[in-house]
């Protein structure tokens, strides 16, 4: 694997199955057949998939020798294709999102997770302390690692969603740093939708955790999105323990656990089950690998004995957590997150449902029903035979434009398609409605959030209320208000990719914002033609 992980880089080695390339001793003459088949390979993300076979079928070779020679060229060139591609990984591989409040220590965490695994020499760390001296931000050296582009640096705060990869005895893990601000909201939704764990980063220190969890703080918007994109395991870390604020206090730490318990508790996450707790510092590394309590560490602190060595790390934690339950024989999903050129087609995204193959697997992109051969598989920077769930990828793929590929479309297998509607029945439990928009009554706009998918949609019809309080239920209301459950009929503006809930809750999950605020989170349980 390579050890450069913070770098999303997308060039790859070129190849094309079936498409034959000239060999140094070939005569003048074969060199000229041959290089017929050759400028078919040379121009083929502008040539469709079904004029290939006639293109070349019409290329006429002068001999039994010719056609010898390039059945011999063709073989070696899949013998060396074999021996340049990688096996597949079998361990477990998880993407984690760190989520959180703005200046929780989100960046700073991720940063010396991968200084601490290796991933980042010391030769950089002294140029990005130096860069933070210059820029009077000392101690946000480690955020530089994710967060790459100058306006992060300067401001201190992450705009993109940042990624990088790192690897334990028994797992692969993708870190997935989002932005806490919440004018971001949307980039962080689309990282979650990418995610299987949460990283919930909270800051120890005074002022700090009850800024991010009152409301108005995306402690709490960012905890409920995760669960509402499908991330079902969350790890709360409790940040800036060695803060003078704080001085490893387990006061402060059980004063935390217990104010944010009953909220995790009610976002619908088994506290026992699926929630972990860990006190952690990011700056220093205490808690991430090396045990506080480890009195032969040089990150012991005494003041934390009460943490003791029975009690997990961050990196304990990590590699004991259950793979989730994928579905690798299912219909292949995969929700795209962007298409470009790079020497062909790429496609972009994370594997929902189902396996992916190289070597001329037929697929479609959904919702434009464009019909694609998939050439070749990468994980990272890696060229594998196949991908798995969970895994993200990145393909080659024949038959497609880059206008063809937006984000929000779903690459599937060709015998099996996933649905595009632009009307549906879902549930939705109403979390908070804007000040000046105390209610919704048929015709009421807002946004629809689905796995990389974003469109405007509206309340068509109210089909029936839950309150939560009283438990009434009532037909078909004329409006509803906050704190409620509600069946309802959708219109959407544009067609997307969905399932039913109970059939592919990856691309069942939804959630509605209006004005920059989370409103509604939904599932749908009825597609309508």
């Amino acid at each position: 694997m390579n050890n450069v992980p913070f770098n999303f880089n997308a060039n790859a080695p070129s190849y094309y199955p079936g498409m034959l390339y000239k060999a140094e001793e070939a005569n003048e003459a074969k060199e000229n057949e041959i290089e017929q088949v050759l400028n078919i390979s040379d121009n083929i993300e502008d040539t469709n998939v079904n004029d290939i076979e006639d293109k070349i079928s019409k290329i006429t070779l002068n001999s039994d020798e010719s056609k010898e020679d390039i059945e011999e060229l063709q073989e070696e060139r899949i013998q060396e294709k074999k021996s340049t591609m990688v096996e597949v990984d079998s361990r477990h591989h998880l993407n984690l999102i760190f989520i959180g409040h703005v200046d929780a220590g989100k960046s700073t965490a991720c940063g010396n997770i991968l200084y601490i695994l290796g991933y980042v020499d010391d030769r950089t760390i002294e140029k990005y302390e130096r860069e933070a001296k210059e820029k009077n931000r000392e101690s946000w050296f480690l955020a530089f690692i994710m967060d790459i582009n100058e306006e992060e640096r300067q401001k201190g705060k992450t705009v993109e969603v940042g990624r990088a990869h790192f690897e334990t005895k028994d797992r692969r893990f993708t870190i997935l740093d989002a932005p806490g601000h919440k004018n971001f909201i949307p980039n962080m939704i689309s990282g979650a939708a990418q995610a299987d764990v949460g990283v919930l980063i909270v800051s120890a220190r005074k002022g700090e955790f009850e800024t991010g969890f009152e409301r108005g703080g995306q402690t709490r918007e960012h905890t409920l999105l995760a669960r509402t994109l499908g991330i079902n395991q969350l790890i709360v870390a409790i940040n800036k323990m060695d803060d003078p604020t704080c001085n490893w206090s387990e006061g402060r730490y059980d004063d935390i656990q217990k104010k944010i318990t009953p909220f995790i508790k009610s976002c619908g996450y088994n506290i026992n089950k699926d929630v972990y707790f860990v006190p952690i510092s990011g700056l220093t590394g205490q808690n991430l690998s090396e045990h506080v309590s480890d009195k032969n560490s040089k990150l012991h602190d005494p003041r934390a004995s009460w943490y003791d060595l029975s009690k997990p790390t961050l990196f304990q934690i990590l590699n004991t957590l259950p793979p989730p339950p994928w579905d690798e024989k299912g219909p292949l999903r995969i929700p795209l997150l962007e298409g470009y050129k790079d020497n062909g087609i790429i496609a972009v995204g994370k594997i929902e449902s189902g396996t992916i193959y190289g070597n001329n697997m037929s697929c479609t992109i959904m919702p434009n029903k464009v019909k694609v051969k998939v050439l070749n598989v990468y994980l990272e920077e890696d060229e594998v035979p196949y991908a798995k769930p969970g895994e993200n990828v990145r393909v080659k793929l024949l038959g497609v434009e880059e206008d063809q590929i937006s984000k929000g479309f779903v690459l599937c297998d060709s015998i099996n398609l996933c649905s595009v509607v632009h009307e549906f029945i879902g549930r939705v439990a109403i979390v908070e409605l804007l000040e000046h928009k105390p209610i919704i009554t048929a015709g009421y706009f807002c946004i629809f959030h689905a796995h990389t998918t974003c469109e405007e949609i509206q309340f068509v019809e109210m089909l029936e209320v839950i309150d939560k309080k009283s438990k009434k239920k009532k037909i078909k209301p004329k409006f509803i208000k906050s704190d409620c459950i509600v069946t309802a009929h959708f219109l959407l503006s544009n067609p997307v990719c969905v399932e039913v809930y109970d059939k592919l809750p990856q691309l069942g999950r939804f959630t509605l914002r209006d004005q920059g605020k989370t409103i509604a989170i939904g599932k749908i349980l009825e597609l309508k033609a």
